[in-house]
């Protein structure tokens, strides 16, 4: 059989499965509505678009000087000639508006996870992570144990008598990383951010938390699950995303101590050998971030919509899988957030 056959073979399977994905085209910005080619008008009730920042006025304009003054492309990966001033000027922004010290963006969040754990940990080290966190931190600790030999080693989802086991069996490792969803992307609960921290520091470890779809929708300002329990400035290190409720574009940051965004512009290979987000993209995240600190009432409304947990979908609405929208091509036991496997 041919290379290409065999992916049309691969294709029928996936169809049959009922898990063959169809791109849907929008013919106009991301919003509440839009229009979608063969479709017409539809109402969009499953975007990221939280806070409606895709086609906000100021975001727009943002990315548009941002590409009048400095161009389409960076034409250099970044510690050569690749870095602007308002990559500068985003990352300030980041790492203020997430209560950190420091910030380094990535042209995504699966990069800045990516970055992260193979970048931090040696074979001496360990990282311990909730058993349904995102397919990108999964990938992360599996690169990182490939790359580095590291240790990992799995929690039950939220089970924090499970956690503490697994911090006392690593007591003797170097670097012991917790690494946690902030908003469970599937599940829709919120990390027991609270018990983490309070585990990591009787352990002596570090915790990192992606926080995509906290970041911008919770907290009273929005600063993501840290400002939620009050804990701003408490978590070791934040990895986030600038492609959902932040609409300005895509790419994501890693943020923490001072010293985390330097030692990553350093060592971190999806850093070092990539081209940094494009200046528009980096101008209108900036815009974005600004427009969230700005307008807080933005946050407020969302918190006071209301939500019906466990509604029955309406007519013609088929209810997901659990961790359906992860699937693409992995088993059910990948998905489930065991990087031993």
């Amino acid at each position: 059989m041919s290379f290409a056959a065999r992916l049309e073979a691969e294709l029928e399977q996936f169809k049959q499965q009922g898990v063959y994905k169809r791109l849907n085209h929008l013919e106009g910005p991301q919003a509440a509505r839009t229009r979608m080619e063969g479709r017409g008008e539809v109402v969009i009730l499953s975007s990221n678009n939280y806070l409606g920042l895709c086609n906000e006025p100021e975001v727009v304009a943002g990315g548009k000087r941002a590409l009048d003054q400095f161009g389409a492309g960076t034409g250099s990966v970044r510690f050569i000639c690749g870095t602007f001033a308002i990559h500068r000027e985003l990352e300030q922004a980041l790492a203020r508006f997430v209560g950190c010290e420091s910030a380094l963006s990535y042209v995504s969040c699966w990069n800045a996870n990516e970055g992260l754990v193979a970048t931090l940990l040696g074979e001496q080290d360990i990282v311990i992570s909730d058993q349904l966190n995102h397919a990108s931190i999964i990938d992360a600790i599996r690169l990182a144990k490939s790359i580095t030999k590291c240790q990992t080693a799995v929690y039950r989802h939220s089970d924090m008598a499970d956690l503490e086991d697994k911090l006392r069996a690593a007591k003797d490792s170097r670097l012991k990383l917790i690494f946690t969803d902030g908003v469970f992307s599937m599940e829709g609960d919120i990390a027991k951010l609270p018990d983490i921290v309070t585990l990591a520091r009787r352990y002596g470890a570090v915790v990192a938390m992606d926080d995509s779809h906290g970041t911008g929708v919770l907290g009273r300002s929005g600063r993501g699950t840290a400002e939620h329990y009050r804990m701003l400035g408490q978590v070791d290190i934040i990895t986030s995303t600038l492609g959902k409720a932040l609409g300005g574009a895509a790419g994501g940051f890693t943020a923490g101590p001072s010293p985390l965004a330097d030692y990553l512009t350093q060592r971190s290979r999806p850093q070092l050998f990539s081209n940094a987000l494009p200046p528009t993209v980096a101008g209108s995240a900036l815009a974005a971030v600004r427009h969230v600190e700005h307008h807080p009432e933005l946050v407020t409304r969302l918190h006071q919509r209301p939500v019906f947990p466990g509604a029955a979908p309406g007519p013609g609405l088929q209810a997901p899988r659990r961790r359906d929208a992860h699937r693409a091509g992995d088993s059910g036991r990948d998905l489930q957030g065991d990087p031993d496997e």
